[in-house]
């Protein structure tokens, strides 16, 4: 048995009996990270992995992701999932429904160029995702601090509503309302969630509001590789040890 963790949190335990709902963050949770975000592969055998968890879990499952719905049906092809896209400014409420969708205001657009203008020849990603600005600096890291004053510095020009929201390799411009709590609040009022105890896995800044609103449930927050403070209850060290845990579940229900 093996689920190696961070020493100052317990390891989570199983998700024992019926009535459970999971929520899962995908890059640094179910994948390991690329310097590109396009560069992840998603295997045959998490694919099946996720499809006999939603089956066992009577479909109280959803992907609560930064990635929008489009790239994550793109990666995990052709497994369509309950998920909510660019921290809840996406939904698909139904798998295989119709998603609410959310355009690039102008505002973003203009500062997307600027920003792009600014890291050109850089390995610096910039990824535009409708009303968030996303930039990727896994593969520059001494640009991160950089980034970040950039889009601090762009804030106060931008109409009100918006937020800076640094992370492990990167940081993102977003409405406030974008919020992974806010996403899997709406999905616990939807029938297949309703009256469940809800767990959820995720492994950066963004996954603390989720965890945040998971324990004020009484469920399961489970942060993958902690490196500092966290409101997560329990640590997995890594994302193999994350799909162990998955595969567990699986296994006990069998």
């Amino acid at each position: 048995m093996r689920f190696p963790h961070d020493a100052s949190l317990p390891a989570p335990p199983d998700l024992e009996g019926a009535g459970w709902a999971l929520f899962l963050d995908i890059d640094g949770t179910l994948l390991e990270h690329a310097a590109h975000p396009d560069a992840v592969i998603v295997g045959e055998e998490l694919k099946t992995l996720l499809s006999r968890l939603e089956r066992d879990l009577d479909g109280a499952l959803a992907f609560v992701t930064g990635r929008s719905i489009s790239a994550v049906d793109r990666l995990f092809a052709p497994l369509r999932l309950r998920a909510a896209g660019l921290y809840g400014l996406e939904h698909r409420l139904d798998p295989g429904g119709p998603v609410e969708a959310a355009d690039e205001p102008a505002d973003i657009a203009a500062l997307a160029e600027a920003v792009q203008a600014e890291f050109a020849g850089q390995k610096v990603h910039i990824e535009r995702k409708g009303p968030i600005l996303a930039i990727h600096t896994r593969a520059a890291p001494h640009l991160l601090a950089r980034a970040i004053g950039l889009v601090e510095e762009a804030l106060s020009r931008l109409p009100p509503g918006y937020r800076v929201l640094p992370g492990n390799a990167g940081v993102e411009l977003m409405p406030l309302e974008a919020a992974k709590g806010a996403a899997i609040r709406r999905f616990m009022d939807m029938p297949a969630f309703r009256g469940r105890r809800a767990a959820f896995l995720g492994d950066d800044t963004s996954d603390e509001n989720g965890f945040t609103a998971i324990n004020a449930e009484g469920g399961l927050s489970i942060r993958i590789k902690p490196s500092g403070p966290t409101a997560a209850g329990y640590a997995i060290a890594d994302v193999a040890g994350a799909l162990e845990w998955l595969e567990r579940q699986v296994r006990s229900r069998a």
